[in-house]
């Protein structure tokens, strides 16, 4: 986050950086700090956070690494709702945002309800929400066919996933929705250990299965909403970050905590790439996180077919 923040024309190095924060910077770097660099960058960590986290919790109730909202279709539900708003309505951010938590939930629910099956079921939820998926993607590509152009170019520039004239308005709303969804997903992330050994074991040791899948389900798809809302669909960091969180901490099970930090990580990060190949700063974070994770899902679906998963 400090180098993100000292990047730029006006390159600051990270102790300059903590002295502005604290308002001994030199001249001129207040403004550029907390007005410009800080919010871009806190609301990249939060979101980051989310999706991470939401992922993680994705993940474990399938039980399956390709599991994450953006591949089963939240994500796309959450963005498809947002487009709404801003094609159909001409919605500004707190419409959007409105518009991208609605659209995550009526997906959620579509996928849960057509994964039921005298429960639901990790490998069926996924293959339903790659469907929904695509449906979605569907009804974007169709939005954008018959928006204006001006709408269409600024849906477009959103879809991406960027953090480019990010302010404080978007870090509330992040902060906001975190505040309230990540107690909830920690206090029933504990039960997610025992839900990965199966319905029945779970229920012997007194966890409700479907309750408990449901408030997780909920809480996850609140998670990628705020993320979509805050930042656009920033791809493949709620499927990578649960990963490289369990193979950096080395232990077992869901790692909500450390998937979330990861996922921090890894959305700062990709802005600190994104400001470095380009000095104004105007490529969408979402450009080097579709690289990368498109590198990652490939290398993820060949393991898996080794595996024998696939």
């Amino acid at each position: 986050m400090l180098f993100a923040i000292g990047t730029g024309r006006f390159a600051l190095t990270p102790w300059e950086v903590v002295r502005t924060l604290a308002g001994q910077g030199p001249p001129g770097a207040e403004f550029i700090v907390m007005d410009l660099r800080l919010p871009r960058a806190l609301d990249g960590i939060l979101v980051g956070f989310g999706m991470g986290m939401a992922g993680a919790v994705f993940q474990s109730l399938t039980r399956n690494p390709l599991g994450s909202p953006d591949i089963i279709g939240f994500g796309n539900g959450a963005s498809a709702g947002a487009l709404v708003a801003i094609i159909l309505f001409d919605s500004g951010m707190a419409q959007t945002a409105l518009g991208a938590v609605a659209g995550g939930f009526a997906t959620a629910i579509a996928v849960y309800v057509l994964a039921w099956k005298r429960g639901v079921h990790g490998y069926r939820l996924v293959l339903i929400g790659i469907g929904a998926s695509a449906v979605l993607g569907s009804a974007t590509s169709y939005l954008y066919v018959r928006a204006e152009i001006g709408k269409a170019a600024q849906a477009a520039s959103w879809m991406v996933g960027s953090l480019n004239a990010r302010g404080w308005n978007d870090v509330w709303i992040a902060g906001f929705s975190l505040a309230v969804l990540v107690p909830v997903t920690l206090l029933y992330a504990r039960r997610l250990t025992m839900l990965e050994m199966g319905d029945d074991t779970a229920a012997a040791l007194g966890v409700p299965p479907e309750r408990t899948r449901l408030v997780l389900l909920a809480a996850g798809t609140g998670l990628t909403a705020m993320a979509v809302a805050a930042a656009g669909p920033i791809p493949f960091v709620a499927l990578a970050a649960p990963q490289l969180a369990r193979r950096v901490t080395r232990s077992p099970g869901p790692n909500v905590l450390p998937a979330a930090w990861m996922g921090a990580v890894l959305v700062c990060g990709a802005d600190l790439v994104t400001q470095r190949i380009t000095s104004s700063a105007l490529m969408p974070v979402g450009v080097v996180t579709g690289v990368g994770g498109g590198i990652y899902l490939s290398w993820l679906l060949l393991r898996e077919r080794k595996s024998g998963r696939l």
